[in-house]
């Protein structure tokens, strides 16, 4: 069977890497790449992305058709955001239903989505970068599952409801979680179907 020939991966992207594993761009030459992480076989490539500030979950397939299916078919994809501030209920509600955001030089507003407070603060590794204390005022971590994914999208959603993203980490696609992977820790899959 076909798929057999394919590798999966899930990786914990650690906070200041790029999704991607090399860039031809002068200006991206010193940035941190996910070949870093380890040795992968010819044609892997990332299912999605997570910006360079953002940490997680993230796929990796040498299987082309996966990766589209993943990003066009509206598989979940589940959010532990730190947002400045204590979130208001209308606020949770808001980002629930959509909100507008601006996506390629125009208004863009976004799917209904599911969005609540999280009771405890989240297990996660310590990140490598500090984030601001609670002497700058209150924050709050809330969880954001997304059918969807534009570029920046969660941080320019809770910006939207005027509590700016403090800290990202993605936590779930599909049915694949993050566990109790470690930062820049690489598991091989064995079965692509885990995600749907």
């Amino acid at each position: 069977m076909e798929t057999q020939k394919h590798k999966h991966f899930k990786i914990y992207k650690p906070y200041g890497m790029l999704s991607q594993f090399s860039s031809n761009a002068a200006k991206e030459q010193n940035k941190r790449f996910l070949a870093e992480l380890g040795s992968f076989p010819d044609g892997i490539m990332p299912i999605g992305r997570l910006d360079e500030k953002s940490e997680g979950l993230l796929l990796l397939t040498t299987d082309g058709k996966l990766s589209d299916h993943v990003n066009q078919s509206g598989i979940e994809k589940e959010y532990y955001a730190l947002v400045d501030g204590d979130i208001s209920a209308k606020a949770i509600q808001q980002l629930s239903d959509g909100v507008d955001i601006g996506f390629n030089g125009k208004k863009y507003r976004t799917k209904p989505c599911k969005v609540f407070k999280l009771e405890s603060i989240p297990d996660l590794p310590t990140r490598s970068k500090k984030i601001r204390d609670a002497r700058h005022g209150p924050t709050t971590w809330i969880s954001i599952t997304l059918t969807e994914g534009k570029f920046r999208q969660v941080r320019k959603m809770t910006s939207a409801v005027n509590c700016p993203t403090l800290r990202l980490v993605r936590v779930r696609v599909g049915n694949i979680n993050i566990n109790d992977l470690h930062v820049g820790a690489v598991l091989s899959l064995e079965n692509p179907n885990q995600i749907l």
